[in-house]
């Protein structure tokens, strides 16, 4: 049992109560650290994000149905902006991508990661100017690198040897010169689950540093001279609040990039330091604040770069989680609620690992609350659970939550923004929720609810 996951919001219940059991204004002082900033629960209990309470979210969108609060979002946005106001921010798209979040984060001066032509796509058709998108990913296919090139993307980051030569031909058909950055795996494995560490040597990303290939690459691209070599890009895992993994990463690095200058007599003008910086899911967590992070990593590049005798490049970061993560919450409505005496009870909602993936494969710690009311009932430690036929179906695995929670209960789930929505599945041909923004009160639809004729669509057989 994970009991210190446990209490609504987080309280920390023998001290204090449930926060069910608390005043609107003691409750609404613990809102900002897991919820959307405008989150408040109102005199009737229920929580309002925005000004909008969830219950008239839930009557007019259904549940399951992923919130997104559009000013935290932004604000947070502009919270990196500030916090690197010289440097390149891009937001990495694989958190979560719509056209809607496209224009977003274009409007508060951010640039974007893609990893996919699909992603590629929908930056595109939302007007992100092409030379502010970056092009991710360890296998790009000949039509997603030409789209790349047509559109003029501002910078692809190239993974494999196989794709520099795939690229080089593709430019010099184009009579075109790419802007590129070299992945290098710098070896660092991040305080992560190991499914999301991206940096040490057995994966799938990058060049090996320690093996000579990411040297190998540079050079290779150098010499042939088709591909604009802008710098070296790394990436040492995601969900981290250890800014130590960053201090070796970018040591390794720059001990490259001065390998480079030393064999070529070309100083790199870009570093690219990834991104995967932490958010708050439970009350354990403690993330870096983009002003923290951005102290830390220039600390850390003007050290390593004064060692090497190196010119400090134009630095980027790739913040995607620590954008959208936390400007979600997943509205779900409890369906049943079983007891088993003596071991748990199970709290059943209309979602589960079709909308959440994430604790049943990374086994991700969540927070829940009773949303839509309040409750004068003791705490009960639950289990919240999904509807599908799979026995790890679980969105929260111990939470308390008041003893009186029962059917049409609105249960909401925190910091669902990065990752939910783009790893959701149609498992048990389930349709995959909407998504919903809301500002000064007012909800709008930004990706609308699949529906059954949706699944059958595709069904073609």
């Amino acid at each position: 049992m994970r009991a210190h996951e446990a209490g609504a919001l987080h309280a920390d219940i023998s001290k204090q109560g449930p926060a069910w059991l608390r005043t609107p204004e003691d409750v609404n002082a613990l809102m900002p650290a897991l919820w959307p900033r405008s989150v408040t629960r109102g005199a009737d209990g229920a929580v309002a994000v925005a000004g909008l309470s969830v219950r008239d979210i839930a009557a007019e969108f259904g549940t399951p149905v992923y919130v997104l609060d559009e000013a935290d979002l932004r604000s947070r946005c502009r919270d990196f902006r500030a916090a690197f106001p010289t440097e390149d921010i891009f937001y990495a798209g694989k958190a979560f991508l719509c056209r809607a979040v496209v224009r977003m984060i274009a409007e508060e001066g951010l640039h974007l990661d893609v990893c996919t032509g699909g992603e590629l796509a929908t930056a595109l058709s939302a007007g992100m100017p092409p030379e502010r998108i970056g092009f991710h990913g360890n296998n790009k296919s000949v039509s997603e690198l030409s789209r790349a090139l047509d559109a003029g993307v501002g910078r692809i980051i190239v993974d494999s040897f196989t794709e520099i030569d795939r690229l080089t031909a593709l430019a010099r058909e184009r009579g075109v010169r790419p802007r590129v950055l070299v992945r290098v795996t710098v070896g660092v494995e991040a305080h992560t689950h190991e499914f999301i560490a991206t940096a040490h040597e057995d994966q799938k990303f990058g060049f090996s540093l320690a093996g000579g290939a990411a040297a190998n690459a540079a050079f290779k691209i150098l010499d042939e001279g088709v591909l604009e070599l802008r710098g070296l890009h790394s990436h040492i895992g995601s969900q981290i609040f250890d800014a130590s993994g960053f201090e070796v990463s970018a040591r390794r690095v720059l001990a490259l990039q001065a390998q480079i200058r030393d064999a070529r007599g070309v100083e790199l003008p870009e570093l690219d330091l990834g991104g995967g910086f932490g958010i708050a899911y439970t009350s354990q967590d403690d993330p870096a604040t983009p002003q923290d992070l951005a102290k830390r990593l220039r600390k850390i590049v003007d050290s390593e770069c004064a060692a090497e005798n190196l010119a400090v490049p134009h630095l980027s970061i790739e913040p995607g989680r620590a954008i959208v993560g936390p400007a979600v919450f997943t509205l779900y409505e409890v369906g049943t609620v079983k007891e088993l005496d003596g071991i748990r009870t199970f709290v059943s909602v209309d979602g589960g690992m079709s909308d959440n993936i994430r604790t049943a494969l990374y086994d991700a710690s969540y927070s829940a609350t009773l949303a839509s009311r309040a409750s004068t009932a003791q705490p009960l430690l639950a289990r919240v659970v999904g509807k599908h036929c799979e026995s790890g179906d679980i969105v929260v695995k111990d939470e308390f939550l008041p003893a009186d929670v029962q059917a049409g209960d609105l249960v909401a789930v925190p910091g669902t923004g990065a990752y939910c929505r783009s790893m959701a599945s149609n498992y048990n041909h389930v349709p995959r929720p909407p998504v919903v923004a809301v500002r000064d009160g007012q909800a709008r639809l930004i990706v609308r609810r699949e529906t059954e004729e949706d699944l059958l669509a595709l069904d073609v057989g």
